[in-house]
């Protein structure tokens, strides 16, 4: 089968293309249980993110992509011709419909795309009813340099799609923000406010941002995130919009855990919050797996960082007790939607799983 390949963007002239603020032309970032255009994806390939184990996470990855593969476009960044043909071999083996799979030629640092990749804003009643910001990207406060191929992701997509960009002077990450598509938006203060990302801004300032790029009109703060993650705290390990009203957060039943105290702070935080409309938010408690090492180091293993596809919700998995009782809770979540459990017990060792390495483009 022929291989769908999207040259690189010409890079002459990669001033943005769309002016002012996107909140004050009616520009919004939708939820992401709403209908997608796309799903993007920056394929694996920095061995330094999966010490001697990045050959074992490609079947599971592909598999991933085959699910949501099924029910829209999968459009991954590739450094070259030569890995577009070397990732299209591995997702075809595993039974994907390669017509919904295309490769764009976008270098990365990186496979986390979720952080990365472009936040996609639209307005069905805009001319442009779709358009790119591009955020700025330090990889987490600096912790993995070089960065400089993932920093300039988003413009290079906008230009090789001919849509309209801006540039957004704030260091901001996909993980770190969650959205109902009704005006409201879910953060941490680890994250946000840590003096690595965005020092010379007060909240007031980031909320300002937040507001005005990404068209909400209600910012819900929450403490820390879970142990082991090293983006700071990011709400996608941690609590998660399943529709407008309704959120899964995890919480630890054991004391003894590390996790214990700040989920359970996190939860009694959440029973106190406001949506935009004045209404309480519904809140449905996630379990959490064992705490899982490896060669000595905690790992982010979360039920949160579940990828909601077009047909599918994506949950990883981890070989744990619990993993069928989150399964089950969150299937009870997504009614029209089938949920499914992967494997991410190599994968997680990245330090993110099936959320982190994706991100969604609204369909408008």
């Amino acid at each position: 089968m022929k291989m769908n390949l999207i040259e690189a963007p010409d890079l002459t002239d990669q001033k943005p293309t769309f002016e002012g603020v996107p909140a004050d032309q009616g520009y919004y970032f939708p939820a992401e249980f709403a209908e997608h255009e796309a799903t993007w994806l920056s394929w694996p390939h920095n061995p330094d993110t999966w010490p001697g184990k990045i050959n074992s996470i490609f079947l599971v990855y592909a598999e991933f992509i085959k699910l949501v593969a099924e029910g829209e476009k999968v459009n991954i960044n590739v450094a070259d011709r030569s890995m577009a043909e070397d990732s299209f071999s591995v997702i075809e083996k595993s039974g994907a419909d390669m017509s919904n799979v295309f490769f764009y030629i976008n270098p990365t640092n990186d496979a986390w795309c979720r952080d990365h990749g472009p936040a996609f804003l639209v307005n069905p009643d805009a001319v442009q009813k779709k358009m790119i910001v591009d955020w700025g990207y330090n990889a987490w406060g600096g912790k993995y340099p070089p960065f400089d191929l993932d920093d300039v992701v988003p413009r290079r997509i906008a230009l090789q799609k001919d849509m309209p960009f801006t540039i957004a002077d704030i260091v901001m990450e996909g993980g770190s923000v969650e959205f109902n598509g009704k005006g409201t938006l879910l953060t941490t203060t680890s994250c946000l406010l840590n003096e690595n990302r965005n020092p010379h801004l007060s909240k007031e300032a980031i909320e300002e941002y937040l507001r005005g790029f990404y068209g909400v009109t209600n910012i819900l703060w929450l403490g820390d995130g879970i142990i082991g993650d090293d983006t700071d705290g990011h709400i996608d390990d941690l609590t998660r919009f399943v529709n407008e009203d309704t959120v899964v957060t995890v919480v630890e039943d054991n004391p003894k855990d590390e996790n214990f105290i700040p989920l359970k702070e996190n939860l009694e935080l959440l029973g106190s919050l406001k949506l935009q409309d004045g209404s309480s938010l519904n809140v449905v408690e996630l379990p959490m797996p064992k705490a899982i090492f490896y060669e000595g180091q905690r790992l982010p293993a979360s039920y949160a960082n579940f990828y909601i596809s077009n047909k599918y919700v994506i949950v990883p998995v981890f070989n744990d007790a619990n993993d069928d009782k989150a399964l089950e809770i969150i299937q009870k979540q997504f009614p029209s939607r089938e949920v499914v459990g992967l494997n991410s017990v190599d994968i997680i060792w990245g330090l993110g799983s099936f959320h982190c390495l994706s991100q969604q483009e609204p369909k408008v």
